[in-house]
């Protein structure tokens, strides 16, 4: 699942992007207004997390103007702004959920689980994928191997999206690096291989027949026999 993150402050920016990503959320980042509307509208994030203190535009009207532009993706917003009518206006300009500055992380995931659940609810078919008798549920993070459940970390449940989403298909070491841990890094570290053999214990230890499979020289690809 993809978030769209529109914070200018550096230190707050930081550490949502790295909470979200251990929750196994991939991050797209914008510190102003502008930029998040140009990211926004692209229509590729499940969520939106706006800020409303952005430098160059207020983040009610940067809601309000994607909304205009057709933009229904669901919006949490955050916000210092702590009275009840502030609350109200945002929630009537378009915002799904408001939560106040300081907040707890517990609060601020639940809150997102929460909107994708309910933006999810009328399209179960978009929240799960299913290769074999592989099933992930995107929302409740759960992927299960038939009838058993996989006890799967953050970051292999977001690997294990990405190979599904890719069912069929060879993707690179560095296409693994870009979309799963947003990195552009020297693709001879051992990272993915190692994450790839962890997920391959789990997911294919106890089936009879193996869905990940390598290809020398190239990358990987999930695919039944």
């Amino acid at each position: 699942m993809r978030l769209l993150l529109v914070e200018d402050d550096l230190a707050i920016r930081g550490f949502l992007r790295r909470a979200l990503g251990e929750a196994g959320y991939q991050v797209d980042t914008a510190t102003d207004a502008k930029t998040g509307e140009l990211k926004a509208l692209e229509g590729s994030h499940d969520a939106l997390i706006i800020d409303l203190g952005l430098p160059d535009m207020d983040g009610l009207d940067l809601i309000a103007r994607c909304r205009a532009q057709g933009s229904s993706t669901p919006v949490l917003i955050l916000s210092a702004r702590r009275s009840v009518d502030e609350r109200v206006r945002g929630l009537e300009q378009g915002g799904d959920d408001y939560l106040t500055k300081p907040f707890a992380l517990a609060e601020l995931l639940a809150r997102i689980r929460n909107l994708l659940r309910r933006s999810s609810a009328p399209q179960n078919d978009s929240v799960r994928l299913q290769a074999a008798d592989l099933q992930l549920d995107l929302v409740r993070h759960e992927a299960r191997r038939g009838d058993q459940l996989l006890q799967l970390t953050p970051q292999e449940f977001s690997l294990l999206e990405y190979l599904c989403r890719n069912a069929g298909r060879v993707v690179t070491r560095t296409m693994i690096l870009d979309h799963v841990w947003r990195m552009r890094i020297d693709t001879a570290t051992n990272v993915v291989d190692v994450h790839i053999y962890r997920l391959r214990n789990k997911v294919d230890l106890n089936a009879s027949e193996p869905l990940i499979h390598t290809i020398r020289g190239v990358g990987y690809v999930l695919k039944d026999a």
